[in-house]
């Protein structure tokens, strides 16, 4: 997939971001000391969640052959709170528009529990972060 690239060149929190070609800006809200011109990193965590619940779906049912217009996914991140065990929640709601029965609803949310974001972050992950000179 290749590397992704942050660059803060000392505006506060605004953060320039590179994949592939692809440019981004995060930034943090104003409520936490950002100017609030791009996503916020959870934004983006939230984001990559609910497009690959969307594209899993979508695929998912392009090869059945099923009459999906749309899929909507909408992505609410609660975190834990320090003194509780439970760890963060990703609250995640799917709705579909088109011709589709109750099976094909449900096996379409089965579908989503188990987009390849979802299965990542359900499990222990590592992150090592080293100093380059």
């Amino acid at each position: 997939l290749g590397s992704t690239v942050a660059v803060n060149k000392g505006v506060l929190y605004h953060t320039d971001l590179q994949t592939r070609p692809f440019h981004f800006i995060a930034d943090e809200p104003v409520a936490y000391g950002g100017a609030a011109t791009g996503p916020s990193p959870i934004d983006f965590l939230c984001m990559s969640l609910a497009s690959c619940k969307a594209i899993t779906v979508r695929m998912y049912a392009a090869r059945k052959g099923w009459k999906l217009e749309e899929v909507d996914v909408k992505v609410n991140f609660v975190k834990a709170d320090a003194t509780t065990a439970s760890g963060n929640t990703f609250y995640c709601e799917v709705k579909l528009t088109g011709e589709l029965d109750a099976a094909q609803r449900k096996r379409m949310l089965e579908i989503a529990q188990v987009c390849p974001v979802e299965r990542l972050l359900s499990k222990e992950n590592t992150v090592v972060t080293t100093m380059v000179m």
